[in-house]
């Protein structure tokens, strides 16, 4: 991973604070008065060239930023971080210059969940700012980077979207309804819904990653007794969205659909939309506007649309599914490959907005059969014609702006001429892209009429809307300055404006004409010892070597300006009043252009619904090349899987592989068979060593099921599966010690979801249930919960375990199958002639059951010491001889009669031994040694012997107790 700063961190700040020592002790008494600020927020004061930040957020930007305390100043007192005096008493501070600023605003807000609040001088006095008192001008947290918008992404595509989501919950007759609202405001969209929520808040879980909320409003919990509350914050959190809380009265929906009239747009806008009877999503929408402050923009009104989401258009995700599958990169995830989360892998998109439509199919991948095989068949397409793919992608689509970004740009008034280009230059290639989409002939002719009903027809639509807006860029700007990187306007746009250029042409031609004459006059070779240069002190002057300055000493009408390195700089009177001439030309020129510039920008926002359209059709194309691009370049080419409906296939894959790991270099990765069927294979237990490849086998699953449902191919070599309405997974072992949650119960928590929100038609993926409690409880739960799934709930399951005794759960339920993966076992001899095993992983899942972990083996392989090793096999073998609750497997050949009888023998033996040495010591007798009370050792083992012979006859009798006397 880049670092996170430029180079420039590196460099030292502004060494002091451009205030004197007053202002600094007021300006200190001011921040002391300030409230306190919350959790993970950072304070900016804006001092025009550069900030400050002051007190823990001094020390936090220090180390975050500059990564030493050097940089720390005390203000008020004039101090440095390195000085020994301990008596200093000043406000801990540090100057970061602008550029910085930026860097850090993106990677708080972007990555690190943080809020931001920038403070900025109030006016005292015209032309001056007093730092006295400071007013709150800007704020932002990751889900409303509105006010921050031009300083995070100024110098770059916006890459992800920002949603903020509003939550409320009403419980009713002993269940619960959750409202939700969400704004995004990069995209101008409010969506509401409203939805039955069950105690485990699986559909809110869901809906969070699907929608890739940023930041969440809460109602505050003032009671702090509110139960339900509390477990959403949780989650909330544990999906790691930032939690924000508001009062109560923000969720009141008095005037939520007058105000929202003022956003929509005319064709969203109604007096009575069926989205307002959402009474309870209504009251979140209040506390999102509020919150965001959106009516306070008049900009803004006008501009918005109104969604109500479906929660059952798109397969459920919760957290723990996007983290088990890898489905995005992880921030705080340091170095190694992107190809290691799917969103990397998939990623061969040349535009933003196709980043952007990747990472939220991701996250939506589709239900609804005739939606995904529409978008596989137009993956195929690409996928047999390389051609056109490569074409499309190196050529157009690079060529493509983020239209979207442009847009809000026309919106807000805040474009220039550069980005009127940007879109003038990409609406070139449309063309050429709609005859190169044409050219596309797949096989299936269903494929080429997709195409032409997705892409190409919108296409031609808009090009042919856009043809006014090439004409007016045509028209009014100098598309042969481009060529010098200069965007201007057409002089002849304008008649003032033509004669401002004109007038500047003829004093540049004066300026010219002085040159030649001082030249001649001197006898100096204009072009090689007398330079006319623009300077950016004296404007317009001359320039000699310092081996020509004498010819202009003690000569009338030459005015010596100053003497540098390079030679000496001089005017003349004509030249000076020539300079000033031009430059206030100049000055009005560049008015007169700024205000047609305006006029130009604000025709070209006139076209903002085209270019928003234009957006979402260039962003749909990107992501199916992408798919096609890396469905056709894997290792092994991937292949189109056979959807059936939810409920009606079973799943089918052979030579099923990992697509994240097959890629990584130096790895040579082992396919496997996946075929699981209703009523016979849906529920499976894989036992198997450690690093064998338990949890790839049934990850690669889950994964392999979600690339179908978003419609790209898959890393098999024939794939057949049904729609699944949710993956739901519990893998790995992850606690968080910060928030509370140990690792056995965050285990419990996630199993638990699965539990309550899993259906007939869902996927499950459980890995190692059980490890973080003891060996008992672990297996206990394991077979209670293993069972109710397959028993209950009848949904398609992989369960990886190292609890063997769970196999024989396949003796009850005849749709349980037990499979292992390979390991190759030979016998060796160490160094002390003890014989040893040596293991071979070979990486293959095939039936049965395997009975053994080799943990031990495992932590050879780690380079664990020997000694340690020795240790651990010894250990090992004392519990086994010891008992662990498991039958050695020398009694496992004797019948169930045999077993009984032996067993009630050697019962029936103990408890006479035991009736005859009634009042022994072992019972009761003998204090402190005294042993007149009971019987001593040596008569009870007198004793055992004696009945031990009385038994002996019955004992040879049973084979059982035979087998079990010789293990002693």
């Amino acid at each position: 991973m880049p670092p996170m700063y430029s180079s420039e961190s590196t460099s030292a700040p502004k060494a002091h604070f451009e205030m004197d020592r007053e202002t600094e002790d007021r300006f200190c008494k001011f921040f002391e008065r300030m409230p306190p600020k919350m959790d993970g927020m950072v304070r900016f004061f804006d001092r025009g060239d550069y900030y400050t930040v002051h007190g823990s957020d001094a020390v936090f930007i220090a180390n975050e930023v500059y990564k030493t305390t050097n940089v720390i100043k005390y203000l008020g007192s004039g101090k440095s971080a390195t000085s020994s005096s301990s008596a200093s008493k000043g406000l801990t501070s540090v100057n970061i210059n602008t550029s910085l600023t930026k860097s850090f605003l993106r990677e708080a807000l972007t990555v690190k969940q943080m809020r931001i609040e920038i403070y900025v001088p109030e006016e005292k006095v015209p032309g001056r700012k007093d730092h006295t008192k400071w007013i709150l001008a800007k704020s932002a947290s990751p889900g409303n980077l509105m006010q921050l918008d031009d300083l995070l992404f100024n110098d770059r595509d916006l890459l992800a979207n920002a949603v903020i989501m509003s939550i409320k919950i009403q419980s009713k007759e002993g269940g619960r309804n959750v409202g939700i609202a969400y704004v995004d405001t990069s995209e101008r969209l409010i969506g509401v819904g409203e939805f039955v929520e069950d105690e485990g808040f699986g559909n809110t879980e869901s809906l969070l990653i699907q929608l890739g909320v940023k930041e969440c409003i809460m109602q505050s919990d003032d009671k702090r007794s509110d139960h339900e509350l509390t477990k959403l914050k949780a989650l909330v959190e544990r999906c790691g969205v930032i939690v924000t809380e508001r009062k109560a009265a923000d969720f009141q929906a008095r005037n939520v659909e007058q105000d929202l009239n003022r956003l929509l747009d005319e064709s969203h806008a109604g007096v009575a939309l069926p989205e307002f009877d959402l009474k309870i999503a209504m009251s979140s929408v209040s506390a999102l506007l509020i919150y965001l402050n959106l009516l306070a923009d008049t900009t803004l009104h006008g501009q918005y649309r109104l969604h109500k989401h479906d929660l059952s258009q798109y397969m459920k995700l919760d957290a723990s599914a996007l983290k088990a599958l890898n489905l995005m990169p992880q921030p705080n995830e340091l170095g190694g490959s992107k190809d290691m989360n799917l969103y990397g892998l998939l990623n061969r998109c040349k535009t933003s907005q196709g980043q952007r439509l990747l990472a939220r199919w991701l996250k939506q991948p589709l239900v609804n059969l005739h939606e995904i095989t529409q978008r596989q068949n137009v993956v195929e397409a690409f996928v047999d014609d390389s051609n056109a793919r490569r074409t499309i992608q190196d050529t157009y689509l690079k060529a493509m702006p983020d239209f979207h970004r442009i847009s809000k740009k026309f919106h807000r008034r805040i474009a220039g001429l550069e980005d009127v280009v940007r879109v003038y230059q990409a609406v070139q290639h449309l063309p050429r892209l709609i005859g190169t989409l044409e050219g596309v002939d797949p096989v299936d002719s269903v494929a080429k009429d997709l195409i032409e009903e997705i892409y190409l027809k919108p296409l031609r639509d808009r090009s042919a809307d856009l043809e006014t807006y090439t004409q007016m860029v045509e028209d009014t700007i100098d598309l042969e300055e481009l060529r010098n990187h200069n965007f201007v306007l057409l002089p002849t746009f304008d008649d003032d404006l033509q004669k401002l250029k004109d007038d500047l042409l003829r004093i540049r031609d004066e300026l010219d004409e002085e040159h030649v004459r001082v030249g001649q006059e001197l006898g100096l070779d204009i072009e090689k010892k007398l330079h006319l240069e623009q300077h950016q002190v004296y404007k317009y002057s001359f320039r000699v070597t310092k081996a020509e300055a004498g010819s202009i000493r003690g000569k009338r009408g030459y005015i010596d300006l100053a003497t540098q390195k390079s030679g000496t700089i001089f005017t003349t009177s004509r030249l000076k009043a020539l300079s000033e001439n031009y430059f206030e030309l100049q000055a009005s020129y560049e008015k007169k252009q700024r205000h047609l510039v305006k006029e130009v920008v604000g025709v070209a926002a006139t076209y903002i619904p085209i270019l928003e359209i234009l957006d979402n059709i260039i962003a749909a194309i990107d992501v199916v090349i992408s798919f096609a691009h890396v469905s056709a370049l894997a290792p092994i080419p991937y292949v189109k899987p056979k959807l059936t409906e939810k409920g009606t296939g079973d799943v089918v894959l052979r030579n099923a592989r990992h697509p994240c790991l097959e890629v990584q270099p130096d790895v040579t990765f082992i396919p496997n068979d996946h075929d699981m069927r209703k009523n016979s294979s849906e529920f499976i237990i894989l036992t198997g060593p450690n690093m064998g490849g338990k949890s790839t086998y049934i990850r690669q699953i889950g994964v392999i099921a979600l690339l179908a449902q978003i419609g790209c191919f898959v890393p098999a070599d024939e794939a057949e599966l049904p729609i699944f309405d949710c993956i739901l997974a519990r893998v790995g072992a992850g606690d968080s010690q910060l928030k509370g949650v140990s690792t056995f119960m965050a285990e419990m928590l996630e199993t638990a979801t699965i539990l309550k929100s899993a259906t007939k038609d869902s996927l499950i993926i459980i890995d190692e249930l059980g490890r973080g409690t003891s060996t008992y409880d672990g297996f206990g739960l394991a077979w209670a919960i293993s069972e109710h799934i397959a028993s209950k709930i009848r949904c398609f399951c992989l369960f990886a375990t190292h609890f063997h005794e769970l196999t024989t759960l396949d003796q009850s339920l005849s749709h349980v199958k037990n499979l292992h993966v390979e390991a190759l076992v030979t016998d060796k001899r160490d160094g002390d002639g003890r014989q040893d095993r040596n293991i071979t992983l070979l990486y293959q899942v095939k039936e049965g059951v395997c009975d053994q972990s080799f943990g031990i083996h495992v932590a050879e392989l780690a380079n664990f010491p020997e000694s340690v090793v020795r240790l651990a096999k010894r250990k090992a073998e004392e519990l086994e001889d010891f008992g662990d609750g498991v039958p050695d497997e020398s009694l496992m050949k004797y019948s169930k009669t045999e077993t009984d009888e032996g067993t009630a023998l050697i019962k029936d033996f103990l408890d006479t031994w035991k009736s005859r040495t009634a009042g022994s010591a072992e019972l009761g007798g003998g204090i402190d040694g005294d042993e007149e009370m009971g019987m001593s050792e040596e008569d009870m083992l007198v004793e055992l012997k004696k009945t031990a012979e009385e038994f002996k006859e019955r004992f040879e009798s049973n084979e059982w107790v035979q087998g079990v006397m010789s293990t002693f």
